[in-house]
């Protein structure tokens, strides 16, 4: 056996016992911290919608008015609401546009789908609004000036009665400062006229777009609460506001509903503060969320919302485990019975490569969906063909009285080309379908294609590399007397 087929024999003994370990169900990961290097890399399946249960929601702008939608306001909308699903903690969710007007957000394993839903398509507008001497209850719906004349910065406030807190009333909620900003000067915009009185305008002190950070927090009893940072010069308009209000109301808004109302106690100089009021971890979270992320380029409405419960899911990954073995046993056990020596030989390179291919799916990682498990197992019908392929060249060479040795190389070298070939066209009908299923919102179809395109690749390694180098293996072994066994090798 040559040098070069002993290296390459040893190579592929070593990827395969990686591969089994990297695909073994108890993988522990790679968890390296020597020195400086700090290394921790969780190695495990990620399933997809249809076999881990989850979400679909696909969300269409909503432009009033008939207006159109600009391309790019809808690119900044997708990477919004990509921020937002992927602060949600979902694992391996799927975002992307599907026309001109579309998102289609994909989110397996979520568990409050309503939840989910409410973050992904809200505007997120948060305004911090000058309520006087009036206490707004949270929940309260409110008209700012913002919503009429959409301009951020500080609105000079126009008289309005104001009422005078009972002293009944005790006020829980405060905002806190932590961070000095120097002040400085701050330009008003041009005041909003008087609301009437059936219907009261709250002026708009400043909007999220000042918003530095926004993180959950706890406050002094555990209770959650959400700590804020605004930018230099957000915080030096909270300072002139608040050195000028001082006693008074200021309502935190988001959506134009009321969150929170704080008093304001004194001078809020550090551009920082925070919102407590009545809402749980979860709901800070998401508040935090649509905060973080700002609002909305457009507004999007939910055209659909398919829910696919935990039990489908894993009765398909019991029902494909199932079908994907039966297969894959019955093409082993015909390799075996047909071609015997050679079909044992093929048998090795198919579960070379199935571990191979499946430890990819791991490492990349590929999320894997029903139609990614179809696939994949189409490439192995693939993989299977390109051994046929080669054994029948060699059978002919042999017929025609050729040396052992020799028959390999000529039927390797002839079947390479039509291997090739067929390889090339699936490879670039995979670009193709890859192609389409990004652009059109298809996932099945983007998960069929990527998991077809890494199968190929890793057949045809398995087919050329691996058999050849273990048929050259059996003839260091046997030598030419295997050409005399004609019922060995299939003849």
């Amino acid at each position: 056996m040559q040098q070069r087929d002993m290296s390459l024999l040893i190579v592929i003994i070593i990827l395969t016992a990686v591969a089994i370990w990297i695909v073994w169900p108890s993988n522990p990961g790679l968890h390296i911290h020597f020195g400086p290097i700090n290394f921790d890399r969780d190695i495990r399946v990620y399933q997809g919608l249809d076999l881990q249960g989850g979400v679909q929601v696909v969300l269409q702008a909503d432009m009033p008015g008939g207006q159109p939608v600009d391309a790019e306001a809808m690119g900044a909308a997708k990477v919004i609401v990509e921020n937002r699903v992927n602060a949600l903690g979902v694992a391996e969710p799927l975002v992307q546009l599907a026309g001109t007007d579309r998102i289609v957000v994909e989110l397996p394993g979520i568990s409050d789908p309503d939840t989910a839903v409410t973050t992904l398509r809200q505007t997120g507008l948060l305004e911090f609004v000058d309520a006087g001497y009036t206490i707004l209850t949270p929940g309260t719906q409110v008209l700012t000036s913002f919503s009429q004349t959409g301009e951020y910065g500080l609105v000079t406030p126009t008289p309005v009665p104001t009422e005078t807190p009972s002293p009944s009333v005790t006020i829980t909620q405060e905002i806190t400062t932590t961070e000095v900003v120097t002040p400085t000067a701050v330009a008003a915009t041009e005041p909003t006229p008087s609301p009437t009185p059936e219907v009261r305008v709250f002026h708009t002190l400043i909007t999220g777009r000042y918003l530095e950070s926004a993180q959950v927090g706890q406050d002094e009893f555990g209770r959650p609460q959400i700590n804020f940072q605004l930018t230099a010069e957000g915080g030096q308009i909270f300072a002139d506001f608040t050195a000028a209000h001082v006693n008074q109301y200021l309502a935190i808004v988001l959506d134009g509903v009321v969150i929170s109302c704080p008093r304001i106690e004194t001078a809020i100089t550090e551009g920082s503060g925070r919102i407590t009021g009545e809402f749980s971890l979860a709901e800070a979270r998401n508040l935090v969320v649509q905060l973080r992320y700002g609002a909305l380029p457009v507004p999007l409405k939910v055209i659909q919302n398919r829910t696919v419960g935990p039990t489908l899911g894993q009765d398909s990954v019991a029902k494909s485990t199932q079908a994907g073995i039966i297969g894959v046993v019955t093409v082993l056990v015909f390799m075996l019975v047909y071609y015997r020596l050679h079909g044992l030989v093929a048998d090795i390179a198919l579960v070379v490569y199935a571990l191979v291919t499946f430890a990819l799916f791991k490492v990349v990682p590929v999320t894997l969906t029903l139609p990614g498990l179809a696939g994949f197992l189409f490439s192995v019908g693939t993989a299977v063909d390109a051994n046929i392929l080669i054994f029948e060249r060699m059978k002919e060479e042999l017929r025609q009285g050729k040396r052992f040795a020799s028959a390999i190389e000529s039927g390797f070298a002839r079947a390479w080309t039509s291997i090739r070939d067929s390889n090339l066209s699936t490879l670039i009908t995979c670009v193709i379908l890859y192609w389409f299923g990004s652009n059109y919102g298809a996932s099945m179809v983007k998960g069929f294609a990527v998991t077809l395109f890494m199968g190929i690749l890793v057949s045809m390694f398995t087919a050329i590399t691996v058999t050849r180098t273990v048929i050259r293996a059996l003839y260091a072994v046997g030598g030419e007397g295997l050409r005399d066994s004609k019922w060995l090798i299939g003849l």
